[in-house]
C-alpha cells in the first residue's frame, strides 16, 4: 500500500527553497550589477526580484512535489526529517551523517578549486592566450553574501538536482531495472547521479557562453568536469545516506568556494 503523500515534509522543503532563493540575492546582484545598470525597465528592482522570488517559489513547489513522488518510489528521500515528523529518535541518525557529509564537502570543494587554479588555468591559458584579456574583470562577492548564497546551492539545487531530477531519473530506470526490496538498484542510481550531474554542470554553458570570447572544447570540458563533480558526490551521499547528507555536503563544498576564497 502507497503511503499518502507527506505534506509536512513538502511545506518544509519548501519553506527552505523559498527563503534560499531570497538569501542568494546580494549575491546575485554583486556578479549582475554592471549588468543590471544597463537595464532600463519601467519596473522597479524590489518589485522584480520580489517576483522573482514568487516565481521560484512556484517552481520549487512542483520540483518538490513531484521529487518526492518520485524519491518515495525508488527508495530514496529525507530519512532524517521523516523520523523527526514521525517523532521518532534522529539525533543519532544526523549524527551518523555529519562526519562524511562536511568531509566530502569540503574535500569537493578543495578538488574544484585545486583543478581550477592549478590545472584548467594554465590550460586555458595555452587554449585562448591574448583572447582571455576579453573576459570581464572578476568580481568577488563578500563572505558575508557568499555564506547566504551557500544555501541557495546546499538547498535548492540539491531540491532541484537531487530530490527532482536524480530521483525521476532513477525512477525511470527502474522501469528497466525492477528496484529490489523497494530501491531503485545501484547500477540505476548510478547512472542517475551522473546524468544528473552532467545535466547541471551543462546548464551553466549558456552562462559561460557570455562571459567567454570563444566556447573552445576545452571551455566546456572545464565547466562539465568542474560543476559535474561536486554533484557526483552529492548524488552519491543522496544514494546511500539521503538528501539531508547531499545538502550539508553542498553547503559544506560551498563555503569552501564562496567563502574561504573570498576572505
Amino acid at each position: 500500500m502507497t503511503k499518502p503523500f507527506n505534506w509536512k515534509l513538502f511545506l518544509i522543503l519548501w519553506l527552505g527553497a523559498t527563503l534560499s532563493v531570497a538569501a542568494v540575492i546580494p549575491y546575485t546582484l554583486t556578479l549582475q550589477g554592471a549588468a543590471l545598470q544597463n537595464i532600463k525597465s519601467p519596473i522597479p528592482l524590489p518589485v522584480l526580484l520580489t517576483l522573482q522570488i514568487v516565481q521560484n517559489a512556484v517552481l520549487f513547489a512542483v520540483l518538490i512535489a513531484l521529487g518526492l513522488f518520485f524519491a518515495k518510489r525508488v527508495g530514496l528521500g529525507a530519512p532524517i526529517l521523516e523520523a523527526w515528523l514521525n517523532k521518532e529518535a534522529c539525533a543519532e541518525k544526523l549524527k551518523n551523517i555529519l562526519p562524511i557529509s562536511i568531509s566530502l564537502g569540503v574535500i569537493a570543494g578543495g578538488l574544484i578549486v585545486v583543478l581550477d587554479r592549478y590545472v584548467f588555468q594554465a590550460w586555458l591559458l595555452n587554449d585562448l592566450g591574448a583572447q582571455l584579456d576579453r573576459l570581464p574583470s572578476n568580481i568577488n562577492p563578500p563572505a558575508w553574501q557568499g555564506f547566504l548564497a551557500s544555501f541557495y546551492g546546499g538547498i535548492a539545487e540539491e531540491l532541484a538536482l537531487r530530490l527532482f531530477l536524480m530521483s525521476c531519473l532513477a525512477w525511470l530506470g527502474s522501469f528497466i531495472i525492477k528496484p529490489a526490496n523497494g530501491k531503485a538498484r545501484g547500477g540505476v542510481l548510478w547512472i542517475a547521479n551522473l546524468l544528473a550531474a552532467i545535466a547541471f554542470a551543462a546548464g551553466h554553458l549558456p552562462a559561460a557562453a557570455a562571459v567567454f570570447p570563444v566556447m573552445t572544447t576545452l571551455v566546456v570540458i572545464r565547466i562539465i568536469v568542474l560543476n559535474s563533480l561536486g554533484g557526483i558526490i552529492f548524488g552519491w551521499l543522496y544514494q546511500t545516506r539521503g538528501l539531508e547528507s547531499a545538502m550539508l555536503g553542498h553547503f559544506s563544498a560551498d563555503l569552501i568556494l564562496h567563502v574561504l576564497f573570498a576572505l
